[in-house]
């Protein structure tokens, strides 16, 4: 049982429509950079400029213009270039890649090729399949492109999108408000919300019109009952466990944890800082800003979430946990979880602008209290939306996991990731539904995650 119906196949149109947006996000993301910004040091955490964009053109032709043997390739060398399964990340640097004006007619061309193709009439299911891995594969190299203009400090995009007025009450007095050691840590207003025990149907259905292998297929786990905070904590929350001395105090942090701390030189989250009295400034892309007490905590990695819980005695939710929470519907009259599940934390309408902040339109982190029409049934905000969320589980694959065709997207990281779920504010709304899964290796810090926390069992 589910509450509304599951996500609608896209029409030929809306198909075209987002292919056209995906590609024009990337152009607008990449528009402003200079010559000498689009030049990068080679870091693990991101790619050259030049090869990341060609390669999401690639894996376009790849995956959906060359699915004949006969098709004519756009570019002899693209393979070469930007096959990421074969051409190794420390590689990419030392590529003879094309120039801006070049890379850009080849993605240009290759979008308009698609689009021919979507103009036949009698899109088959393959059509439409593949159409759809390939947009959404680029939805997250867009997101992995605004994290790589905060990783090297460059400005904001300039996308010229509009704030939520609605839910961004008090955002610019917030900006304004320097968060020092002496004012109030206290957890956040909207306290836990209770899940009861139960069994509830982990993953994807079926009749999804597009899922990704590790969401297959919804299966049967037992929740005992517990309580999660109703929002994503607080810089407020984290700042105290900075203060309290949380990093270099090896009791809470695991083996790993503490390796990881000792090796990056980590005293406080990576992008903050303290000037004089306690007080501290976060960087926004190339902006530094007073802390924001109310915004969610961002760019901290598993172990520091790890960490914070076992300092504040509380613990992070298993993926299980957080999908309960975010999918399980009003109750009927009955006191368990054997009732279905929700699409999306607060029914089946699709994400919009009164829901969650997704989709660029915050440029940004907003209050944990904003958003109220995006609550779960039991009450829980932003659980899609502001800041992915680290949970407690290991990337691991489903009963009966089976890899799609797309091989090189899930399989290789089991075992060594984290899940995160719910997407953040930079994350494209038709990518997100509860069920979907992020995962990172849990000493990234330079993407756009938070986290909330549970109760300690009793």
């Amino acid at each position: 049982m589910t509450d509304g119906k599951s996500g609608q196949t896209p029409t030929p149109a809306e198909l075209i429509d987002w292919v056209r947006d995906a590609r024009q996000r990337t152009f607008d993301l990449v528009a402003d950079l200079s010559e000498d910004q689009l030049i990068v040091p080679h870091l693990a955490t991101v790619n050259p400029w030049l090869w990341e964009i060609g390669h999401v053109a690639w894996f376009q032709e790849k995956w959906l213009l060359r699915r004949s043997a006969t098709t004519p390739l756009i570019r002899p060398d693209a393979d070469a270039l930007y096959d990421s399964a074969a051409v190794h990340h420390d590689t990419r640097w030392r590529l003879p890649l094309p120039g801006r004006e070049e890379t850009v007619r080849y993605m240009t061309h290759v979008r308009d090729r698609v689009v021919e193709c979507l103009l036949r009439p009698h899109l088959s299911p393959e059509d439409i399949y593949f159409t759809l891995l390939t947009v959404f594969h680029e939805d997250m190299h867009t997101e992995a492109f605004t994290y790589t203009r905060q990783t090297l400090g460059y400005a904001a995009p300039r996308l010229g999108v509009a704030s939520s007025s609605n839910n961004d009450a008090g955002k610019e007095e917030m900006r304004d408000r320097s968060l020092s050691a002496s004012q109030p840590v206290a957890r956040s207003s909207l306290g836990d919300a209770a899940i009861p025990e139960g069994i509830f149907e982990l993953g994807a259905a079926a009749d999804e019109p597009f899922v990704f292998d590790n969401e297959k297929w919804a299966h049967r786990v037992e929740i005992r009952p517990f309580a999660i905070g109703r929002a994503p904590l607080t810089q407020a929350e984290f700042v105290a466990f900075v203060e309290d001395g949380g990093y270099r105090d090896a009791r809470w942090w695991s083996e790993a944890g503490w390796r990881w701390r000792a090796e990056a030189t980590a005293a406080h989250p990576v992008y903050w800082r303290r000037e004089g009295a306690g007080k501290w400034w976060r960087r926004h892309f190339d902006q530094w800003r007073p802390l924001e007490p109310d915004y969610p905590v961002v760019h901290v990695n598993w172990h520091e979430a790890e960490a914070y819980c076992r300092w504040a005695g509380r613990r992070l939710p298993t993926e299980s946990e957080w999908e309960a929470a975010a999918a399980v519907m009003p109750n009927a009259g009955g006191p368990g979880l054997d009732r279905g599940k929700r699409r999306f934390p607060w029914g089946a309408e699709r994400p919009s602008g009164r829901h969650a902040n997704l989709d660029w339109h915050a440029m940004g982190c907003v209050n944990v209290d904003g958003f109220p029409d995006g609550d779960s049934a039991c009450g829980c905000r932003q659980m899609i939306g502001n800041v992915w969320e680290w949970t407690a589980s290991d990337f691991l694959p489903y009963p009966g996991f089976v890899a799609d065709p797309y091989k090189e997207y899930s399989a290789p990281w089991f075992g060594t990731h984290k899940v995160l779920r719910g997407g953040c504010w930079a994350t494209r709304a038709r990518l997100l539904r509860n069920t979907w899964r992020n995962f990172y290796r849990p000493e990234r810090r330079d993407v756009w995650a938070g986290f909330r926390t549970c109760a300690l069992r009793a």
